[in-house]
């Protein structure tokens, strides 16, 4: 499996994304406008990962939580999620209105998980805007979904798998693509 991304390239286009989001938020109170809110599972840890260089860069820290989208899924009783879903906990411990949401994920595909987030994330209030951040990009978009921070735009075939490794959940950073 090809690795197309190591943990040295991840950690470059994470601050080159945390740069992107300062400069495209630099309004007036842009910046403390800001929140994370990264998708489980990947999407999390990447989330705060921004924050984290967020703060490094400007000493502010964004608030930052995480978002379950299980019963949001339009495949809830197919074969993807199955009929017994796993839900886990959704942990957003601040408002989201009038806030700028960076919404994160870690790979953009057909744009369905993308849509859930957005119908959950509205469950919790009116934000200001939704900005999307993926790691990955790599198209057969179903829906009209497109991102505002991409890590890098990854061509592929339907019939490939791109799998995403984070050092919080797999022991090491890196991205693949699989057969």
């Amino acid at each position: 499996m090809p690795v197309v991304m190591d943990a040295d390239r991840m950690g470059r286009t994470l601050m080159r994304i945390a740069h992107e989001i300062l400069e495209r938020n630099a309004a007036p109170g842009g910046v403390d406008e800001l929140a994370l809110v990264g998708i489980r599972t990947r999407g999390v840890p990447l989330a705060r990962r921004i924050a984290q260089i967020i703060r490094e860069i400007n000493q502010h820290e964004v608030p930052t939580g995480m978002l379950d989208i299980t019963l949001y899924r339009d495949d809830l009783m197919r074969h993807a999620v199955g009929p017994q879903p796993l839900v886990r906990r959704t942990e957003i411990p601040f408002s989201i209105d009038d806030k700028r949401i960076l919404l994160v994920d870690d790979v953009l595909y057909t744009g369905r998980t993308i849509r859930a987030a957005l119908d959950a994330l509205i469950d919790f209030g009116r934000p200001k805007a939704i900005q999307l951040i993926v790691l990955v990009d790599r198209g057969h978009r179903e829906l009209p979904i497109k991102a505002d921070y991409v890590g890098k735009n990854l061509p592929t075939s339907s019939s490939q798998s791109v799998q995403v490794h984070l050092m919080e959940i797999d022991g090491r950073d890196e991205v693949e693509i699989e057969p």
